[in-house]
């Protein structure tokens, strides 16, 4: 294939990515960074909560098993700062293996712990422990995986290179419910609970094995090698210097990202646990209708990209988050209906806006930084919108569905999306500026 950063690798003499080896290893990672990540809400909608807590009610569990997934959120940030130093300092590629072989490694360790009736409070300790680990590896993964695309893309063509880890996402969801499916459809409920849940996690060591095949092949981006020549432009420490340099990009960024983070945790994990446990979802019919959905969002990623290499980052952006608003607003008249097509209606929609708001993504927010500082910039927006937009989500949506009903927890996604709108209006069109 053609060299797809040929001009900047002349002028370094920094070898040459083909394009294959860039869509491979941005794609890679974060389809294993979220299918861990889905895997883990999945069962924390369906087995963590009696697995690993004490019983005490079901609501109870369910709402432990969801803390337990928001603390993984609260690590990412920290993961970003720790693996973003040291991709501005020592390169991207180095600190994306090392990012992927902690998030899969602790993701594997969770398959294996003992649950709470053979291993006491030990049990929900360890899990919290592996979780906190897991979004340490994760905070650095899709920082990495964005500026490979993004710093190897061609004139033009940067929105188009950063869709490849934002279809991640689909792909990765897609595997976990495929996975998920097919075990309860094997194995029947009881087994899937007793033992079978498990296979998920033990399949990511496999994942992350070809995840590393594939990246330990890759040079570093011209692009990083031309701006790491000059001392001048490696700070000791990135994380000050976007804090004094950079705050209002970061915050701009941050605030974009959180209707993404809202939006997919709300309709994905919210809603299979709320659906299956209160409004009489079989599990394996919404997991499938689950699976149908996430294609909408699958095929509007490529559309999106496209959209913004050729009209702009911010008109993309600006009807993405009016249409999230929208479906904020379907989520209670629609999920609640209890009926499969009010169902798959609702998560259409959703999960389609969803690829329409979170693909520019993987171009918009490296745009925001310059390289000196990049990976830990575009990380820290990344991660600390999931705090705010992911993080407490399947938490709040609980709350509010117990005070206010499901139309209380459809208006959460659109003040959400109305938050990150507000965000885009104040961001300048990075379209056309150089990395």
């Amino acid at each position: 294939m053609t060299s797809v950063c040929s001009s900047a690798s002349a002028a370094t003499g920094a070898p040459v990515n083909s394009t294959g080896k860039v869509v491979a290893a941005s794609l890679i990672g974060t389809t294993i960074e979220f299918y861990d990540f889905y895997i883990y809400g999945i069962a924390a909608a369906l087995v963590i909560g009696p697995m690993f807590f004490p019983a005490t009610s079901e609501a109870a569990q369910s709402m432990a098993a969801f803390m337990s997934f928001g603390l993984a959120f609260l690590a990412r940030p920290l993961g970003a700062f720790i693996f973003g130093h040291f991709g501005d300092r020592l390169g991207r590629k180095t600190t994306l293996v090392a990012s992927l072989m902690l998030m899969g490694g602790s993701t594997a360790l969770i398959g294996c712990l003992p649950g709470y009736d053979h291993w006491g409070v030990m049990a929900p300790l360890a899990l919290c422990v592996l979780r906190f680990c897991q979004g340490l590896g994760l905070g650095g993964e899709w920082g990495g995986a964005a500026l490979l695309a993004t710093e190897n893309a061609p004139e033009g063509k940067r929105a188009w290179f950063g869709m490849f880890p934002q279809l991640g996402p689909s792909l990765g969801f897609l595997l976990a419910n495929g996975v998920f499916w097919g075990l309860l459809v094997m194995l029947g409920e009881e087994a899937f609970k007793d033992w079978g849940w498990r296979l998920p996690f033990l399949l990511s060591a496999v994942l992350v094995a070809v995840g590393l095949f594939v990246r330990m092949s890759l040079s570093e981006s011209a692009v990083f090698t031309k701006a790491s020549a000059s001392a001048s432009a490696e700070p000791r420490l990135p994380f000050m210097d976007v804090m004094a340099h950079h705050k209002r990009p970061l915050l701009q960024g941050t605030f974009a990202m959180v209707a993404c983070y809202a939006l997919f945790y709300t309709s994905a994990v919210f809603a299979l646990s709320y659906g299956t446990r209160s409004l009489g979802y079989d599990k394996q019919a919404f997991l499938g209708l689950l699976c149908i959905a996430v294609v909408f969002m699958a095929i509007m990623t490529p559309i999106s990209a496209a959209l913004c290499d050729r009209l702009g980052r911010k008109p993309v952006l600006i009807a993405g988050m009016l249409i999230t608003i929208a479906s904020g607003l379907s989520l209670g008249p629609w999920l609640g209906s209890g009926t499969t097509v009010g169902a798959l209606a609702f998560l259409c929609l959703s999960l389609g806006a969803m690829g329409l708001i979170f693909a520019p993504m993987g171009a918009l927010l490296p745009e925001l930084f310059p390289t000196r500082v990049r990976y830990t910039g575009a990380s820290a927006a990344y991660n600390l919108a999931g705090i705010l937009g992911a993080s407490v989500a399947p938490w709040v949506s609980e709350l509010l569905v117990a005070h206010g009903g499901l139309s209380w927890v459809g208006g959460y996604v659109s003040v959400m999306a109305l938050v990150s709108l507000l965000a885009v209006l104040t961001l300048r069109e990075t379209r056309t500026g150089t990395l």
